[in-house]
Protein backbone atom coordinates (compact mmCIF):
# COMPACT_ATOMS: atom_id res chain seq x y z
CA UNK A 1 0.00 0.00 0.00
CA UNK A 2 2.71 2.69 1.19
CA UNK A 3 4.53 1.82 -2.33
CA UNK A 4 1.47 2.56 -3.95
CA UNK A 5 1.19 6.08 -2.50
CA UNK A 6 5.07 6.56 -2.96
CA UNK A 7 4.61 5.79 -7.06
CA UNK A 8 1.74 8.32 -7.05
CA UNK A 9 3.54 10.78 -5.45
CA UNK A 10 6.22 10.01 -7.46
CA UNK A 11 4.25 10.71 -10.77
CA UNK A 12 2.88 13.85 -9.50
CA UNK A 13 5.56 15.69 -8.17
CA UNK A 14 7.74 14.45 -11.41
CA UNK A 15 5.06 16.34 -13.56
CA UNK A 16 4.87 19.18 -11.78
CA UNK A 17 8.92 19.30 -11.95
CA UNK A 18 8.69 19.28 -15.60
CA UNK A 19 9.69 22.27 -17.53
CA UNK A 20 6.84 24.48 -19.02
CA UNK A 21 6.85 24.75 -22.44
CA UNK A 22 7.84 28.07 -23.85
CA UNK A 23 7.72 27.46 -27.77
CA UNK A 24 4.66 25.59 -28.16
CA UNK A 25 2.20 28.14 -27.30
CA UNK A 26 1.64 26.68 -24.01
CA UNK A 27 1.91 29.62 -20.85
CA UNK A 28 3.93 28.92 -17.45
CA UNK A 29 2.26 27.92 -15.17
CA UNK A 30 0.46 30.73 -12.69
CA UNK A 31 1.02 30.68 -9.16
CA UNK A 32 -2.58 29.74 -8.49
CA UNK A 33 -1.68 26.46 -10.72
CA UNK A 34 0.70 25.39 -8.97
CA UNK A 35 -0.98 26.04 -4.93
CA UNK A 36 -3.57 23.97 -6.78
CA UNK A 37 -1.57 21.07 -8.47
CA UNK A 38 0.01 20.68 -4.63
CA UNK A 39 -3.22 20.86 -3.11
CA UNK A 40 -4.40 18.02 -5.33
CA UNK A 41 -1.04 16.02 -4.49
CA UNK A 42 -1.76 16.62 -0.74
CA UNK A 43 -5.44 15.64 -1.15
CA UNK A 44 -5.21 12.44 -3.16
CA UNK A 45 -1.94 11.33 -0.55
CA UNK A 46 -4.65 11.80 2.18
CA UNK A 47 -7.38 10.59 0.83
CA UNK A 48 -5.76 7.05 0.04
CA UNK A 49 -4.18 7.06 3.53
CA UNK A 50 -7.48 7.41 5.20
CA UNK A 51 -9.01 4.94 3.45
CA UNK A 52 -6.67 2.55 4.87
CA UNK A 53 -5.81 3.75 7.97
CA UNK A 54 -9.30 5.28 9.51
CA UNK A 55 -7.60 8.37 10.77
CA UNK A 56 -8.91 10.31 13.95
CA UNK A 57 -8.68 14.25 13.57
CA UNK A 58 -5.77 13.99 15.61
CA UNK A 59 -3.86 11.55 13.77
CA UNK A 60 -4.67 13.70 10.59
CA UNK A 61 -3.05 16.05 12.65
CA UNK A 62 0.30 14.11 12.65
CA UNK A 63 0.37 13.56 9.30
CA UNK A 64 -0.06 16.43 8.35
CA UNK A 65 2.81 17.48 11.03
CA UNK A 66 4.80 14.87 9.05
CA UNK A 67 4.10 15.84 5.71
CA UNK A 68 4.76 19.82 6.71
CA UNK A 69 8.39 18.53 8.32
CA UNK A 70 9.45 16.37 5.49
CA UNK A 71 8.56 18.90 2.98
CA UNK A 72 9.76 22.12 4.25
CA UNK A 73 13.76 20.70 4.80
CA UNK A 74 13.02 19.86 8.90
CA UNK A 75 14.21 17.25 11.10
CA UNK A 76 12.29 14.52 11.37
CA UNK A 77 11.37 13.87 14.97
CA UNK A 78 11.69 10.07 14.94
CA UNK A 79 13.48 7.70 12.32
CA UNK A 80 11.01 6.32 9.95
CA UNK A 81 13.04 3.22 9.25
CA UNK A 82 12.57 2.88 13.33
CA UNK A 83 8.72 2.37 12.77
CA UNK A 84 8.45 0.55 9.19
CA UNK A 85 8.20 -3.04 10.57
CA UNK A 86 5.28 -1.84 12.54
CA UNK A 87 3.75 -0.66 9.53
CA UNK A 88 1.89 -3.70 8.46
CA UNK A 89 0.46 -4.21 11.99
CA UNK A 90 -1.24 -0.86 11.97
CA UNK A 91 -2.83 -1.55 8.42
CA UNK A 92 -4.06 -5.12 9.63
CA UNK A 93 -5.44 -3.38 13.02
CA UNK A 94 -6.87 -0.20 11.16
CA UNK A 95 -8.53 -2.96 8.53
CA UNK A 96 -10.31 -4.77 10.81
CA UNK A 97 -11.53 -1.67 12.60
CA UNK A 98 -12.81 -0.58 9.03
CA UNK A 99 -14.81 -3.77 8.41
CA UNK A 100 -16.48 -3.64 11.48
CA UNK A 101 -17.55 0.49 10.40
CA UNK A 102 -18.70 -0.64 6.98
CA UNK A 103 -20.28 -3.83 8.76
CA UNK A 104 -22.36 -1.38 10.82
CA UNK A 105 -23.19 0.65 7.88
CA UNK A 106 -24.30 -2.37 5.81
CA UNK A 107 -26.76 -3.15 8.51
CA UNK A 108 -28.04 0.37 8.95
CA UNK A 109 -28.72 0.76 5.54
CA UNK A 110 -30.42 -2.48 5.02
CA UNK A 111 -32.67 -1.80 8.21
CA UNK A 112 -33.43 1.75 6.04
CA UNK A 113 -34.41 -0.55 3.12
CA UNK A 114 -36.65 -2.75 4.77
CA UNK A 115 -39.75 -0.47 5.13
CA UNK A 116 -39.25 0.57 1.56
CA UNK A 117 -39.09 -3.26 0.28
CA UNK A 118 -42.27 -3.91 2.09
CA UNK A 119 -44.20 -0.95 0.60
CA UNK A 120 -43.19 -1.90 -2.83
CA UNK A 121 -43.76 -5.58 -2.94
CA UNK A 122 -47.37 -4.76 -1.83
CA UNK A 123 -47.90 -2.33 -4.91
CA UNK A 124 -50.35 -3.12 -7.79
CA UNK A 125 -48.48 -5.43 -10.62
CA UNK A 126 -45.19 -5.97 -8.14
CA UNK A 127 -43.98 -9.57 -9.07
CA UNK A 128 -42.21 -11.12 -6.03
CA UNK A 129 -39.35 -13.46 -6.73
CA UNK A 130 -37.43 -16.05 -3.77
CA UNK A 131 -34.06 -14.11 -4.18
CA UNK A 132 -36.00 -10.92 -3.22
CA UNK A 133 -36.52 -9.24 -6.30
CA UNK A 134 -39.02 -7.04 -6.96
CA UNK A 135 -40.23 -6.70 -10.76
CA UNK A 136 -42.67 -4.42 -12.62
CA UNK A 137 -43.20 -4.63 -15.86
CA UNK A 138 -44.00 -0.46 -17.52
CA UNK A 139 -44.04 -1.88 -20.92
CA UNK A 140 -44.65 -5.50 -21.99
CA UNK A 141 -41.96 -6.41 -24.67
CA UNK A 142 -43.57 -8.55 -27.91
CA UNK A 143 -39.95 -10.63 -28.35
CA UNK A 144 -37.79 -13.19 -27.23
CA UNK A 145 -36.88 -13.42 -23.78
CA UNK A 146 -32.72 -13.39 -22.72
CA UNK A 147 -31.19 -16.44 -21.34
CA UNK A 148 -28.35 -16.00 -18.46
CA UNK A 149 -25.16 -17.20 -21.50
CA UNK A 150 -27.01 -14.29 -23.68
CA UNK A 151 -25.45 -10.65 -24.40
CA UNK A 152 -27.95 -7.91 -24.60
CA UNK A 153 -28.31 -4.68 -25.35
CA UNK A 154 -29.87 -1.91 -22.67
CA UNK A 155 -31.32 1.31 -22.00
CA UNK A 156 -30.94 1.92 -17.95
CA UNK A 157 -31.25 4.13 -14.92
CA UNK A 158 -30.04 3.39 -11.38
CA UNK A 159 -31.09 5.28 -8.43
CA UNK A 160 -30.78 4.65 -4.76
CA UNK A 161 -34.06 4.18 -2.83
CA UNK A 162 -34.15 8.30 -2.34
CA UNK A 163 -33.84 9.45 -5.57
CA UNK A 164 -30.40 9.65 -6.03
CA UNK A 165 -29.12 8.82 -9.48
CA UNK A 166 -25.75 6.72 -9.57
CA UNK A 167 -25.77 5.61 -13.09
CA UNK A 168 -27.87 6.31 -16.31
CA UNK A 169 -26.81 4.71 -20.21
CA UNK A 170 -29.28 7.22 -20.96
CA UNK A 171 -27.34 10.10 -20.22
CA UNK A 172 -23.75 8.45 -21.96
CA UNK A 173 -26.28 8.84 -25.14
CA UNK A 174 -25.73 5.16 -25.82
CA UNK A 175 -26.96 1.89 -24.55
CA UNK A 176 -24.81 -0.85 -22.84
CA UNK A 177 -24.56 -4.39 -24.05
CA UNK A 178 -23.34 -6.79 -21.48
CA UNK A 179 -23.48 -10.70 -20.74
CA UNK A 180 -26.64 -11.46 -18.79
CA UNK A 181 -24.40 -13.75 -16.61
CA UNK A 182 -21.73 -11.23 -16.08
CA UNK A 183 -23.62 -8.55 -13.87
CA UNK A 184 -24.88 -8.56 -10.29
CA UNK A 185 -27.91 -11.45 -9.54
CA UNK A 186 -30.51 -8.83 -9.93
CA UNK A 187 -30.15 -7.94 -13.40
CA UNK A 188 -29.46 -12.02 -14.18
CA UNK A 189 -32.70 -12.47 -12.98
CA UNK A 190 -34.70 -9.86 -13.71
CA UNK A 191 -33.82 -8.86 -17.46
CA UNK A 192 -33.97 -12.60 -17.93
CA UNK A 193 -37.79 -12.36 -17.36
CA UNK A 194 -38.18 -9.20 -19.71
CA UNK A 195 -39.13 -9.53 -23.56
CA UNK A 196 -36.93 -7.36 -25.91
CA UNK A 197 -38.81 -3.87 -26.72
CA UNK A 198 -40.14 -4.20 -22.86
CA UNK A 199 -39.55 -2.14 -20.47
CA UNK A 200 -39.28 -2.80 -16.53
CA UNK A 201 -38.59 -1.39 -13.03
CA UNK A 202 -36.34 -3.45 -11.14
CA UNK A 203 -36.20 -3.30 -6.82
CA UNK A 204 -32.94 -5.24 -5.72
CA UNK A 205 -32.23 -5.59 -2.31
CA UNK A 206 -28.54 -5.17 -1.23
CA UNK A 207 -28.32 -9.57 -1.17
CA UNK A 208 -28.76 -9.60 -5.08
CA UNK A 209 -27.28 -6.15 -5.60
CA UNK A 210 -23.63 -5.25 -4.36
CA UNK A 211 -24.03 -6.59 -0.81
CA UNK A 212 -21.96 -5.25 2.24
CA UNK A 213 -19.32 -4.17 0.46
CA UNK A 214 -21.01 -1.58 -2.07
CA UNK A 215 -19.84 -0.22 -5.61
CA UNK A 216 -17.58 2.33 -6.63
CA UNK A 217 -18.15 5.02 -3.43
CA UNK A 218 -21.63 5.72 -4.74
CA UNK A 219 -23.69 3.02 -3.52
CA UNK A 220 -23.68 2.15 0.00
CA UNK A 221 -22.54 -1.29 1.57
CA UNK A 222 -26.13 -2.99 2.35
CA UNK A 223 -28.32 -0.46 -0.21
CA UNK A 224 -31.52 -1.62 -2.05
CA UNK A 225 -31.51 -0.39 -5.42
CA UNK A 226 -34.14 0.66 -8.23
CA UNK A 227 -32.80 0.03 -11.56
CA UNK A 228 -35.37 0.86 -14.74
CA UNK A 229 -34.63 -1.36 -17.78
CA UNK A 230 -35.31 -1.14 -21.38
CA UNK A 231 -34.44 -4.49 -23.28
CA UNK A 232 -33.41 -3.80 -26.45
CA UNK A 233 -32.11 -6.46 -28.03
CA UNK A 234 -30.28 -9.95 -27.72
CA UNK A 235 -27.11 -9.68 -29.34
CA UNK A 236 -27.97 -12.93 -32.23
CA UNK A 237 -31.65 -13.17 -31.77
Amino acid sequence: MFRTLAMALVVSTSTLAAPAATDGGTPPLSQADINNILYSIGFNFGDRVAKDFVLSKAEVAELQKGIGDGASGGKARVAAADYMPKVQQLVQARASAKQEIEKTKAAAEKKKSEAFLTKMGAEKGALKSDSGLILFHTKEGSGPSPAPTDTVSVHYKGTLIDGTEFDSSYKRGQPTEFPLNGVIKCWTEGVGKMKVGGKAKLICPSAIAYGDAGAGGQIPGGATLIFEVELLSIKGK
